[in-house]
């Protein structure tokens, strides 16, 4: 018998790989592909799928993650799996906090997506692995207002929005970018904000 699959996703090159990628592997069936969370829950009740592929965010700024809390209050046994397009270190936690079997990043190839799915139906759980690059104990890493950017850049504003927001010149929010980079070590602006949020620096909702 094939794992019934319902596909969540606005883009519709990224349905139609992971159908080509499902059915091919053998197992699955794509029952359904919908561009909306939105409507998740009632295709859902509709199709029983056994898996649900769920974008973190879909058409009309319907949020992957409201509908993935509804699905598991409602279908505790279906299996479900957040994607995103989004290089975004908070989706990862809450997407599990939510309900979440698994998370995967889009810019994975589709075999590790049929790996990790093929785990997930066999009840493993994948979340991506925080890395971890120590720093030096003791003072705060970063200024208050180094801190101040970062949380920004955790909501995915541009250097532009973060200047408007703090009162700064754009150049000024490129210098901090630079400058926590290289009194930290980290070589990504996305590292150094997984490892503050992990290690309670800051907090991104607030």
């Amino acid at each position: 018998m094939n794992y019934k699959v319902l596909i969540v996703d606005d883009h519709e090159s990224m349905c139609d790989s992971l159908k080509f990628a499902l059915e091919e592997d053998g197992g699955f069936e794509v029952v359904g592909s919908i561009p909306t969370a939105a409507y998740a829950d009632v295709y859902s009740e509709r199709l029983r799928p056994d898996l649900v592929l769920m974008d973190v965010c879909t058409e009309g700024g319907a949020s992957g993650l409201d509908a993935v809390i509804v699905l598991r209050d409602k279908y505790p046994d279906m299996k479900i799996i957040v994607m995103s397009g989004f290089d975004e270190i908070t989706y990862a936690p809450r997407a599990k906090e939510a309900g979440a079997d698994a998370f995967i990043f889009k810019s994975k190839s589709l075999d590790y997506f049929i790996e990790i799915i093929n785990g997930v139906m066999q009840g493993k759980n994948y979340y991506p692995e925080k890395k971890i690059i120590p720093m030096p104990a003791g003072e705060a890493p970063l200024t208050e207002r180094e801190i101040e950017v970062l949380r920004l850049m955790c909501r995915h504003m541009t250097s532009k929005e973060i200047a408007e927001e703090l009162f700064i010149s754009e150049n000024t929010v490129k210098y901090h970018k630079s400058n926590m980079l290289a009194k930290t070590g980290f070589s990504k602006a996305v590292e150094l904000a997984f490892y503050m949020i992990s290690n309670g620096w800051i907090n991104p909702l607030y």
